[in-house]
């Protein structure tokens, strides 16, 4: 059965078997393409957008806690694909966990893509640019102002890749457009030859240079949205982003004209204020005279207390933020607590946690899971463009 239909390939390979390292303690009990933004996992959204471009059938290449994985997406029916599992007893590598789906392919293409991107990239026309070009590759590229965090991408004018160059330093100048790898590829099956099986190997070191250099990788840089979440300070954003539509989601159509989602079941005290854009899943409470906006997500079973003032910030579900706290541009894992009075900014407050009354943590600071603060322990002073624990 042929996998492409009119530029659209049927199959696609998610890679989700990384750690999240740089995301932790958001990610330390839950992989990155679980955590939740906008109160779903985070995957969701990669199989809306591939069953919305005619996808059929995904395969995800994981290992590290996989079972979470699976607790999510399930045979993939909900989201109206069929889905199987390719698990590493090992890390592969961005290669070798392609390779390890080898067995679960269909013939013809397939699309490769990296388990941490959100993105309302046209799948189709990627697709459309392999097929024409007759590559045995073709990779989607993402222009960005700063390229230091990234290696760069050298297309021709006709699209064909070029070269891969190295991460430039941040005062380095770079080409323009500065073309990035933004995690999503189009593959044909003789690309598996070129990757040994069951070993740790990359795919952007070991085999796109190999077909660059024969002329057979090309490259698409369309005007759209994409953000990767490997990083707190991306994690944010991606909510955010989605609370204001700026990426095409079915989360994002649930929002109202005026960016607000209120479940029928949140509970909000006449006294509060909400300041848009605001997500308040179920069964949340806002007490008297709290202030919640503008961008926020409040999942579902958490409570903010009388007089707290949450703002730019993720609260995740079953958090309980005490009266009179603040919270500022900070993620609040599942299940904590915050006391009264207690202020976080610029931080992250990892799951189970319980922190006391009259706290301040501030910039920078992560509690890893199950962490307990007593009242009035910790006070963040802020000193110029810095914090320091006092």
């Amino acid at each position: 059965m042929s996998a492409v239909i009119r530029d659209r390939c049927t199959q696609a390979v998610v890679l989700v078997g990384g750690e999240g390292t740089r995301l932790r303690p958001i990610t330390s009990r839950l992989p990155k393409p679980a955590a939740p933004v906008v109160s779903r996992p985070f995957v969701s959204y990669i199989m809306e957008h591939l069953a919305r471009h005619g996808v059929r059938r995904v395969i995800f290449s994981t290992g590290y806690l996989a079972e979470a994985i699976k607790a999510v997406v399930h045979d993939g029916a909900a989201y109206g694909l069929q889905v199987e599992y390719a698990i590493e007893d090992r890390p592969l590598g961005t290669a070798g966990a392609i390779k390890n789906s080898e067995p679960y392919l269909e013939d013809g293409p397939f699309l490769a893509l990296n388990g941490d991107v959100l993105t309302d990239v046209d799948v189709g026309a990627l697709v459309g640019v392999h097929t024409r070009a007759a590559a045995q590759a073709t990779i989607f590229l993402k222009s960005v102002e700063d390229p230091s965090r990234y290696g760069l991408v050298l297309i021709d004018p006709q699209g064909k890749v070029l070269q891969f160059v190295e991460k430039p330093a941040p005062d380095a100048p770079a080409p323009q457009p500065a073309l990035i790898n933004a995690g999503m590829y189009v593959l044909e099956p003789a690309v598996l030859d070129l990757i040994p099986a069951g070993e740790m190997f990359s795919i952007e070191r070991g085999v796109f240079p190999v077909l660059a250099e024969k002329g057979t990788m090309y490259g698409y840089a369309p005007e759209c949205y994409w953000r990767d979440i490997g990083t707190p300070e991306s994690y944010l954003a991606a909510n955010f982003d989605v609370l204001e539509g700026l990426v095409t989601t079915k989360t994002g159509q649930s929002m109202d004209t005026a960016c607000l989602y209120r479940s029928s079941t949140a509970s909000v005290a006449p006294s509060a204020r909400i300041v848009p854009p605001v997500y308040l899943d179920d069964g949340v409470e806002v007490g008297e005279q709290a202030v919640v906006g503008p961008q926020v997500v409040v999942g579902a079973g958490s409570s903010i207390g009388a007089g707290a003032c949450v703002t730019e910030s993720v609260v995740q579900e079953d958090v309980r933020v005490g009266a009179e706290a603040r919270l500022n541009h900070s993620v609040i894992v599942r299940r904590s607590v915050l006391g009264r009075r207690t202020r976080v900014w610029d931080a992250i407050v990892g799951e189970g946690c319980r922190v006391g009354d009259d706290n301040s943590l501030g910039r920078g600071l992560c509690l890893a899971p199950e962490t307990v603060v007593p009242d009035g322990s910790m006070f963040y002073q802020e000193i110029g463009d810095g914090a320091r624990s006092v």
